[in-house]
C-alpha cells in the first residue's frame, strides 16, 4: 500500500536526521530517539520486524533503558531470533523485577525457544511461585499456571527428543526456490518433479508494493526439476495471483488441482485446474465446506474422492479442528465430519497431509506430546475398527520448540518437505527436503511420555547431562563352542558276540551344522570435544553442534560438564562433519572434520577447541564461505556460515568488524581486487539485510596482495588465498 510506504519513508527519514550525530551525541540520547521511531513505526504499521532492528538498536545503546530493553525482547518474541530475548529481559529483571509480572515467564519462553530447557523450566517455576504468592494478582500480564504447566511439559519432552535425534537429514532445497524473504507451504505432485508454494520475495511480484508490514504480497511460485535439478522458480501469473495476497494450499497428485486459501467469508478454500498448461481462474470449492468461519488448509486423497481439511467452525473440540469430506455423485464435497478426539484436541489442530495408502494422516497440533509450538504428528486409520491410532509426535530435528507445520510427504515415504527457519536458511522461513532412510513407516517413537510435577525449590540449575538413549533390548549372547558328535568305528565289535557272516554295514556319518560365531554388536564412537580459552586454557561452557556437513543429520550428544561434550557417532563409514561451537564473548568456531565410523571395539577420539575472545584486531577465515566461480553470488553451502557471522553480531551489538576479499594470483592485479571487494560487499549485503546496523561493517577488497600461502601449487596455495574473512575493529 502506497501510504504504507509513505509512514516508513517518513520514519526512515527522521532516524536519518538522528545518524549524523550520533558518534557525538550521548547515547542515552540516542537510544530515545530510536525508540520513537520504532514506537511510531509500530503505532502506524505492522513493521514487525522494521521497529524490532530499531528497538534493539536502542536497547544496545542504553542497557538500563528498561522500556527498550523489554520492548527489544518482546518484539523478538514476535518475529524471529526469539532465543535472542533473554538478554534484553533479563536486563529488565535485574534492574526492576517488578516491571511486568510476567518477566521470568517471557525468559522462560525465549529460553525454550533457544532449546535450553533446563533454564526455561526455572524461570518458569520462578513464575510459578511468584503466582502462588500473588495468586489474587489480576493484571492483564497475568500468565494462567494451566499455560505455565503446559510449558514445562513441552521442555520435559524436548529434553527428551533432543537427546533422542531421529536419523532425518533435513537439507535446504536450494537457492533455485529460496529467497531472502518468507518461502512456505510447498506442495508436490505425485512425481515430485514440480512444487508449488507460497513467497513473500520482491522478485516477480505481481505487486511492487508493500503489505502493511512493509514486505511485498504473498504470490504463489512454482518450480520444475529435470535431471535432478530444481530450476529457477517462477510467479504461476494470472488468473491464479493476483496483485493483493495469495497462497496455495494443496496440489492433486496428478498436479493439475491446485487449491487456494482465500480471505473471503472468513478464509475459504478455492481451486483451479491446470488444462493443457493453462490454470482455470479459482472459484469456491462446491458443496459444504467453506462456511462462514475459518477454513485455512487442506489435503486431497490420491484417488481424489475424499479431502482433509481444518475448520474453527462451531461444534468442534477447540480452536482449529481437522475435519473429512467426501465427493457426492454430483462432484460436491459433502458428508463433512469431525475427526474426533483421537485427532482433535482444545487447541488447534491443521495442516492435514493425507498420505498416499489413503490411510495415514500427517499433521500439525498445538496440543499433544508437543515441545512448544506447532509439532508434526502422525496417526492411521484402522478400516475395521472405524478408529484412529493414537498420534505419535515425528521426533526431533523435524520438529522443534517453534511452530513446525504444513508437512508432506513423498510416495515412497523417504522423503518428506516442510518450511523451518534454521541456521542454513537464506532469510526468514525456507524450504526444507527431510530424507528418511528407513522410510516415515518405519519411523517409531523411543520415548515415553514425561508428567508434569510440582518442581522442587527453585535454586539456579547447572546444565543436565545429556544422555543418549541406546537400544539395550538385544545384548551381545555368549559365545557357544561347536560341537563334535561321536563318530561310530566300523573296525570294532563287542567281544561278547560272535562276527557274522554278513557283511557290515556302514551308516553314513552325520554332522550336526557348526553353530555360527555371534556377530559383535556395533558400539558407537565417542567423540570428545574440549572446549578451552585459547589464552587461559580453562574450560569454557558452550552451544556444541555435530552434524553430516553433506546430509545434515544431527549426532547425539552427552554434555559432561566442564567444557567437555561427547558425541555417539553411529555411523560405520568415515564420514564427514561440521562441528559448530559458540559461546558469548568468543569468536565461533565451524570447522570440517573427517571422523572413522563406528566398529565392534569401544574407541574414543579426542580433539580440543580453542576459542578466541572477541578482542580487537582478532580476524577469523569464513571457510565454509563458497561463491559461484568468477561470481560474488553465494552457493546454498554458505547460509550456516553467513548466520553464524550475523548472530555473533547480534550477541555482541558494540562489535564492528571488516570484511576483508582476498584472491589468489590468477588474473590481473585489477580484476582480483575488484571481485575481492565485491564478494566483501556481498557478505555486508546479507548482514544489513538481517538488521546489521551497516556502520557497524566495513568491507574491503584486498586481491592478491595478502595471500597466505604460495600461489604455486591449487590445493595447498591458491585455494587458501581465496578467501573472504573478518577482522574485529572494535
Amino acid at each position: 500500500m502506497s501510504s504504507i510506504r509513505s509512514v516508513l519513508i517518513f520514519l526512515a527519514f527522521l532516524l536519518v536526521l538522528f545518524i549524523p550525530g550520533f558518534s557525538q551525541q550521548d547515547p542515552k540520547e540516542t537510544a530515545r530517539e530510536y525508540m520513537e521511531v520504532a514506537e511510531g513505526m509500530i503505532a502506524e504499521t505492522k513493521a514487525i520486524d522494521d521497529a524490532r532492528g530499531l528497538m534493539v538498536t536502542a536497547a544496545d545503546l542504553d542497557t538500563t533503558f528498561i522500556k527498550a530493553n523489554f520492548e527489544a525482547g518482546r518484539l523478538q518474541l514476535l518475529t524471529i531470533g526469539k532465543d535472542l530475548a533473554v538478554k534484553y529481559l533479563k536486563r529488565v529483571m535485574r534492574q526492576d523485577p517488578a516491571y511486568r509480572f510476567d518477566i521470568e515467564y517471557l525468559i522462560g519462553r525465549s529460553y525454550q525457544y533457544g532449546e535450553n530447557f533446563d533454564m526455561a523450566i526455572y524461570y518458569y517455576n520462578l513464575y510459578k511461585d511468584k503466582l502462588s504468592k500473588k495468586s489474587n494478582y489480576q493484571g492483564k500480564d497475568k500468565i494462567d499456571l494451566a499455560v505455565v504447566d503446559r510449558a514445562i511439559y513441552e521442555c520435559q519432552n524436548g529434553k527428551q527428543f533432543v537427546s533422542n535425534p531421529q536419523n532425518f537429514s533435513i537439507v535446504n532445497i536450494g537457492r533455485e526456490i529460496n529467497s531472502e524473504f518468507e518461502d512456505y507451504a510447498p506442495v508436490f505432485n505425485e512425481t515430485e518433479d514440480e512444487v508449488v508454494f507460497t513467497t513473500r520475495r520482491r522478485d516477480d511480484n505481481l505487486n511492487q508494493n508493500v503489505f502493511d508490514d512493509n514486505k511485498p504480497w504473498e504470490d504463489i511460485f512454482f518450480s520444475t526439476k529435470k535431471d535432478g535439478k530444481w530450476s529457477f522458480a517462477k510467479n504461476i501469473g494470472e488468473p491464479v495471483n493476483t496483485p493483493y495476497h495469495d497462497s496455495n494450499l494443496s496440489l492433486s497428485a496428478d498436479g493439475n488441482t491446485l487449491f487456494i486459501f482465500k480471505d473471503d467469508g472468513g478464509g475459504d478454500i478455492y481451486f483451479s485446474e491446470r488444462t493443457n498448461g493453462v490454470w482455470s481462474p479459482p472459484a469456491p470449492l462446491p458443496g459444504i465446506i467453506n462456511s462462514s468461519f475459518e477454513e485455512k488448509s487442506i489435503s486431497m486423497s490420491a484417488d481424489e474422492k475424499t479431502l482433509y481439511f481444518s475448520s474453527n467452525r462451531p461444534g468442534g473440540y477447540g480452536g482449529l479442528d481437522i475435519y473429512r469430506a467426501t465427493k457426492d455423485s454430483k462432484g460436491a464435497w459433502s458428508n463433512v465430519k469431525n475427526l474426533g478426539p483421537k485427532i482433535n484436541t482444545e487447541v488447534d489442530d491443521d495442516g492435514p497431509f493425507i498420505d498416499y495408502d489413503g490411510t495415514t494422516l500427517y499433521f500439525s497440533s498445538r496440543g499433544r506430546r508437543g515441545m512448544g509450538g506447532f509439532d508434526v504428528f502422525r496417526a492411521t486409520f484402522d478400516p475395521a475398527s472405524n478408529e484412529w491410532s493414537e498420534p505419535e509426535n515425528l521426533g526431533y530435528p523435524i520438529n522443534t520448540p517453534d511452530d513446525d507445520v504444513f508437512f508432506v510427504a513423498s510416495k515412497d515415504g523417504k522423503r518428506a518437505y516442510y518450511s523451518s527457519v534454521r541456521e542454513d536458511g537464506m532469510g526468514y522461513l525456507d524450504i526444507y527436503m527431510i530424507t528418511i532412510p528407513d522410510g516415515l513407516k518405519n519411523l517409531a517413537s523411543k520415548t515415553t511420555p514425561t508428567p508434569v510435577k510440582e518442581p522442587d525449590p527453585i535454586k539456579e540449575p547447572t546444565p543436565d547431562p545429556v544422555t543418549v538413549a541406546r537400544n539395550d533390548q538385544t545384548k551381545e549372547p555368549t559365545t557357544v563352542e561347536p560341537v563334535t558328535p561321536p563318530v561310530n568305528d566300523p573296525t570294532k565289535t563287542d567281544a561278547t558276540k560272535q562276527p557274522t557272516k554278513e557283511p557290515v554295514k556302514t551308516e553314513p556319518v552325520k554332522t550336526e551344522p557348526k553353530v555360527a560365531p555371534v556377530k559383535k554388536e556395533t558400539i558407537p564412537l565417542k567423540y570428545e570435544v574440549t572446549i578451552v580459552d585459547s589464552d587461559s586454557k580453562t574450560p569454557v561452557n558452550a552451544k556444541v553442534k555435530l552434524v553430516g556437513a553433506k546430509d545434515n543429520v544431527i549426532v547425539p550428544l552427552t554434555n559432561n560438564g566442564n567444557g567437555v561434550y561427547t558425541f555417539s557417532v553411529k555411523s560405520q563409514q568415515p564420514k564427514d562433519y561440521r562441528l559448530s561451537v559458540d559461546a558469548d564473548g568468543y569468536i565461533f568456531v565451524n570447522q570440517n572434520v573427517r571422523i572413522a565410523g563406528a566398529s565392534t571395539d569401544e574407541k574414543t577420539v579426542g580433539r580440543t577447541i580453542e576459542l578466541r575472545k572477541i578482542s580487537i584486531g582478532a580476524t577469523s577465515i569464513l571457510r565454509n564461505l563458497y561463491f559461484d566461480f568468477d561470481k560474488a553470488t553465494f552457493q546454498t553451502e554458505s547460509y550456516t556460515e553467513l548466520n553464524k557471522l550475523e548472530a555473533m553480531m547480534r550477541s555482541n551489538p558494540d562489535m564492528q568488524i571488516e570484511i576483508g576479499g582476498h584472491a589468489d594470483a590468477v588474473g590481473t592485479k585489477a580484476y582480483n581486487l575488484f571481485l575481492s571487494r565485491k564478494r566483501a560487499e556481498a557478505v555486508k549485503d546479507y548482514l544489513t539485510k538481517k538488521g546489521v546496523d551497516a556502520r557497524r561493517i566495513k568491507a574491503t577488497g584486498y586481491g592478491k596482495s595478502r595471500p597466505l600461502a604460495s600461489n604455486d601449487d591449487e590445493e595447498e596455495g591458491r585455494e587458501l588465498n581465496r578467501r573472504v574473512e573478518f577482522t574485529v575493529l572494535k
